[in-house]
């Protein structure tokens, strides 16, 4: 049986440059031998080696762990080093996640978003108690507690559920399931101090759980599978059922 040639791809990358004087948006396309196992990651570094240096994409781990390289691919959001260029056709259209700031090409600035709703949000541990003794081990916490926690600490703030959610694109203020997600988390761990009164103060309006649209955008393209949309209709109803106005 014989061999099948390679593929030829032609990956069109939306250009643009907010720092460089007089650049302007444009597609470029570039062409690339396609080769066994290759992820679209390994096409653009193949690319920016061989053909352009002058191509910017962001990446750090290339194992779907940092989640830098998320990008529209083909219209949807989605991790550049998670996604095999077999399962896609010749013809390939990349752009930059809207909804964050862009530093140029395909590179965003998802950490100054993330910061921002993380700041907004407290999203870190309220300790019970402050003075936590470090020679002490922590507290029990029942195994299905702690994997239920877990679950939802596996999000890597690619980014990719704000720039598929309608409401991120007319709300600017909107904390995303990104946001929402954390709050549920810190709702389930019983070393932090706040109660459900302090945790939906912050999310109890249009720009938080409110706001959501329940378009599942978010849980359709989340690259840990996390159930956000879930999450999301837990909150809403669970605010509902006490009175929460």
């Amino acid at each position: 049986m014989e061999n099948k040639a390679p593929r030829q791809l032609k990956i069109s990358v939306l250009r643009f440059n907010p720092q460089e004087p007089g650049s302007v948006p444009r597609m470029q396309t570039y062409e690339i031998e396609e080769a066994e196992g290759m992820t679209l990651f390994i096409a653009l570094m193949e690319i920016r080696e061989k053909q352009d240096p002058s191509l910017e994409f962001d990446f750090v781990c290339r194992a779907g762990i940092c989640g830098s390289c998320g990008m529209m691919i083909n219209g949807s959001p989605t991790l550049a080093c998670r996604t095999l260029t077999k399962d896609l056709g010749t013809e390939i259209t990349l752009a930059p996640l809207p909804a964050f700031e862009l530093i140029a090409d395909l590179s965003v600035d998802t950490g100054k978003w993330m910061r921002g709703m993380s700041e907004r949000l407290e999203t870190w541990l309220h300790m019970k108690q402050p003075d936590v003794d470090l020679r002490r081990f922590e507290e029990k916490m029942e195994p299905e507690l702690a994997e239920k926690i877990y679950e939802l600490d596996r999000c890597i703030e690619c980014g990719c559920c704000v720039a598929a959610c309608g409401t991120a694109r007319m709300r600017e203020d909107f904390v995303g399931a990104v946001g929402l997600n954390k709050i549920a988390r810190f709702r389930l761990d019983p070393r932090d101090r706040r109660n459900d009164d302090d945790y939906f103060e912050v999310i109890g309006d249009d720009d938080g759980v409110f706001g959501c649209m329940s378009l599942i955008a978010c849980h359709d393209v989340c690259p840990k599978d996390l159930p956000l949309a879930t999450q999301i209709a837990f909150l809403r109803r669970k605010m509902v059922s006490v009175g929460w106005k």
